[in-house]
């Protein structure tokens, strides 16, 4: 083949994506009605356990929900459905990342807590399977990826808004290699998309009394699709929420000194693409204590998916020590979705009962270690600690 061949392919290619993104545009801009939980009488949370450490957590997990929406559980109100089918070993028996009839089943749910799942990559022996993760949130349009931050001593309490569908991800295995020595990845930006992530942080830095949303981005390099969400945040910001202050960090800089009080002053809501986001989150999340710490919400107009946002764990399930996994990550999800359907009271309640177990108090650990506490048995405690909370009114 040619040069000019090879070319000529690979513009067709790449003509042929950008066609599909036209439709995607159109959709984003006609998907503007927001689900009210107030209004609805009947609320489905569907269940997506995961993979490795996936199920021992999330058993953990239910037991909380449980216990705080149980009167909500037993008036009908509240259902709990537990969906089957997105095990590694089926998803492969399949070869769908996401099988169709558990992607249909998640569609009649009103928002979704999942597990980690394996997402398996070259060389792993397993086939390379787009991630499951990106396809639900695409295919349930969650453009945004919410992720709240804490740490105290270094006076830090942050929420991250992620793009959660575009940048390097959306073509993530659409990429086109040319021949044996170029191969190209894509990494796409429409106004709709950043629109949409930039007012849902001005939205929450207003409803939740915060001064500034710092924008994330490697625009120093990147000029287009960065340049272009800058400007996009600032006009928004500029346009719509002119009390709110905008400032700008980049992307190494803030992985690098993101603990450094003169660098991270006056940061309260911060925004990012998507790429850029999913790594600073985890860095944070690092600092905060450990993925295990950390949840992410995953919000659109009419799904939303929250999830623990560390891995499967196979080192830990190798070892026989699955059981040890920290649960608070999958913990505090939950209490983000509880949130999300109108119940922040209950929400409130976990997060001061994992305050106590997990800072004040911490007569139980979870390190992983056997000689600590099981994820059971930190389970145990936190119930026992809530219980005692509902109990003093």
């Amino acid at each position: 083949m040619t040069r000019e061949e090879e070319i000529r392919i690979a513009s067709e290619k790449f003509a042929e994506l950008i066609r599909g993104e036209y439709e995607r545009i159109e959709k984003m801009k006609e998907d503007t009605e927001v689900k009210d939980f107030s209004k609805l009488s009947h609320i489905v949370i569907g269940i997506l356990p995961g993979d490795g450490i996936g199920p021992i957590i999330m058993e953990q997990a239910l037991r909380v929900v449980k216990e705080l929406l149980k009167g909500e559980i037993a008036s009908g109100r509240v259902e709990i459905r537990i969906i089957e089918g997105m095990t590694i070993e089926n998803r492969v028996a399949k070869m769908q990342s996401l099988p169709d009839e558990v992607f249909e089943e998640c569609k009649k749910c009103d928002v979704l807590v999942k597990g980690p799942f394996v997402t398996p990559r070259a060389g792993e022996g397993l086939p390379n399977l787009v991630s499951a993760n990106s396809l639900l949130r695409r295919g349930l349009n969650l453009f945004a990826a919410v992720r709240p931050i804490r740490i105290p001593d270094k006076g830090i309490d942050w929420t991250f808004f992620r793009e959660n569908i575009e940048g390097e991800y959306i073509w993530g295995n659409k990429g086109i290699e040319v021949n044996e020595d170029l191969a190209i990845d894509f990494k796409v930006l429409t106004k709709p998309g950043a629109e949409r992530i930039a007012r849902a942080a001005f939205e929450f830095a207003r409803k939740n009394g915060k001064k500034n949303v710092t924008i994330v981005t490697k625009g120093n390099i990147v000029k287009l699709v960065d340049g272009n969400f800058i400007k996009t945040v600032h006009r928004i910001g500029e346009e719509e929420y002119p009390e709110i202050e905008v400032t700008e960090k980049l992307v190494d800089a803030m992985a690098a000194k993101m603990l450094d009080p003169e660098f991270n002053k006056g940061i309260e809501v911060i925004v990012l693409p998507n790429l850029y986001g999913d790594i600073v989150t985890d860095v944070a999340a690092e600092h905060q204590g450990g993925l295990g710490t950390a949840c992410s919400s995953n919000i659109g107009n009419k799904y939303a998916l929250f999830e623990a946002i560390h891995g499967t764990a196979p080192y830990l399930m190798s070892h026989g020590r699955g059981n040890y996994a920290d649960p608070c990550s999958l913990i505090r999800a939950m209490g983000q979705m509880m949130a999300h359907i109108g119940y922040a009271d209950r929400k409130a309640i976990l997060e001061e009962a994992l305050e106590i177990c997990t800072v004040t108090e911490r007569k139980l650990v979870v390190t992983t270690q056997v000689e600590d506490a099981s994820a059971a048995e930190f389970t145990d405690y936190l119930l026992e600690t809530i219980k005692g909370i509902e109990a003093r009114g």
